[in-house]
């Protein structure tokens, strides 16, 4: 095992799993091994010194082209040696990227070759040892790697050159690697950070702002639908002075068409203002700014403002699965709950509940003996749940149907989860993973469980009163 190995089995992920103790074993050990690596390289005073003046130098130099040069200096300090650096721009071509030398005559592009490739290689007056990058971390780049290449490191005149001297280089372009990984990674992380600003931007303009305008819109559609009903009462009005029953009938499937407008009307309308919240909440630019969710804490009304809007606007969807849905017996329907919290993030909780009720609830045979499918919300507040004179809100669905095939109820909550006797329906494994980061968020726990009625799915908010 190679050093580039070892130091990427000291930072695997299962390490994750070890107890502080043990890490810090681990770390211990490897130190020691890496006295022992440098009693058995050997290295000079004056090589050693130049690895730890890289590192410096390294850190304090800014730009990419201060670091090439920084890079190709300590070659030429130590060893007189003009220097090269070739950069992998896809999985087979090397660009060049710098020359120690004032003119560079080299070609702007190299292939992968049997000289620049995964193998130190001497050819003529040329070395050529491949820069290696962090594996850990290659996900984070644009493309793989092949053999966690990021480019080719070429010096001269190398012929005759003492093996020792090309261990000392062949460490030195390793620590090169990893440095250059990084200063790639932070600035692929600026040209997200820059991307994102401008794209928080145009979502404000081509978005957000456009989607306003729907409420003029809404407006000027409600206001005809007002003149329609009087234009409609106002004709009723004269046909039932004497016309004819066969115009009456006519003129009452009028009223009853404008009846069915203003209906659809409201619950597009309803949609709409569900849509503008959510979109206002999720496209929130503090989050972006920030790279979280970020809380916009307010005083509502539970009830009337987050669960009444979003049970009402997912009730027809239920009505068309054939699934009952059904308040619990000890919430009051006129119970008011004023507490603080994000009423869009919470407001999108319940959706993603809800819509995970739709998709998943079963037929189950009910205390009445027939079959039926059904789901029942609520809510209740559990005195002193976070501590002493702390109490919590408790909103939750349960939905009927087989219990989720589970290791660990919290499994759920997972990013990407699915378990595997739902993992035949669609879905992202998303929904649950946002639920909990929200009410997390919030100061809140999420819970599931399985019982009698079915698959329970649950939070507590903290009850935070102004």
């Amino acid at each position: 095992m190679n050093d580039l190995d070892k130091e990427h089995a000291l930072t695997g992920g299962n390490l994750l799993e070890l107890t502080d103790d043990e890490r810090i074993a681990r770390v211990v050990e490897r130190i020691e091994a890496k006295f022992l690596d440098y009693d058995g390289y050997d290295f000079s005073r004056r090589q050693t010194l130049a690895l730890n003046i890289f590192f410096e130098l390294a850190q304090e130099m800014r730009g990419r082209e201060m670091f090439y040069a920084v890079c190709m200096a300590i070659p030429l300090a130590l060893f007189n040696l003009e220097s090269t650096m070739y950069i992998l721009e896809d999985e087979e071509t090397f660009a060049l990227a710098a020359c120690s030398s004032g003119k560079c005559d080299k070609e702007s592009t190299q292939p992968w070759s049997d000289v620049m490739n995964e193998r130190l290689t001497i050819r003529g007056e040329s070395m050529y040892v491949p820069i290696r990058g962090n594996p850990e971390f290659n996900d984070m780049l644009a493309f793989e790697p092949p053999h966690n290449v990021l480019g080719s490191f070429v010096m001269r005149p190398c012929a005759g050159m003492p093996g020792h001297a090309r261990l000392f280089l062949e460490k030195y372009v390793n620590r090169v690697g990893y440095q250059l990984h990084h200063r790639i990674i932070r600035a692929r992380n600026r040209e997200h950070i820059a991307f994102i600003k401008s794209m928080v931007q145009d979502i404000g303009h081509n978005v957000i702002v456009p989607n306003m305008y729907f409420k003029l819109y809404f407006n000027r559609l409600k206001r005809k639908i007002e003149q329609l009903h009087l234009t409609t009462t106002s004709i009723l009005g004269e046909l039932n002075k004497g016309a004819s029953p066969e115009l009456v009938a006519e003129g009452n499937r009028l009223a009853e068409i404008a009846g069915g407008i203003e209906a659809q009307y409201q619950e597009i309308y309803s949609h709409y203002e569900s849509t503008s919240m959510f979109l206002e909440t999720l496209l929130r630019r503090r989050h972006f700014e920030e790279g979280r969710y970020v809380l916009d804490k307010r005083d509502v009304n539970l009830r009337t403002t987050v669960i009444d809007p979003v049970i009402e606007r997912f009730r027809h969807r239920f009505e068309e699965q054939h699934i009952r849905l059904i308040l619990a017996t000890e919430c009051a329907e006129d119970q008011v709950i004023r507490l603080v919290l994000d009423r869009g993030l919470i407001a999108q909780v319940l959706d993603n509940l809800l819509s995970n009720a739709l998709k998943y609830t079963e037929k189950v045979v009910i205390p009445e003996g027939r079959k039926e499918k059904r789901a029942t919300y609520g809510w209740k507040v559990l005195e002193d749940f976070f501590g002493p004179g702390k109490p919590g809100i408790r909103l939750w669905i349960t939905s009927s149907g087989a219990a989720l095939d589970l290791n660990e109820p919290m499994d759920v909550f997972k990013p990407g989860f699915r378990a595997g006797n739902v993992a035949h329906k669609s879905g992202t494994g998303r929904g649950l993973y946002f639920v909990r980061q929200v009410v997390e968020l919030h100061g809140g726990k999420v819970s599931y469980e399985h019982t009698p009625d079915g698959n329970t799915f649950s939070f507590v908010l903290p009850f935070e009163q102004t």
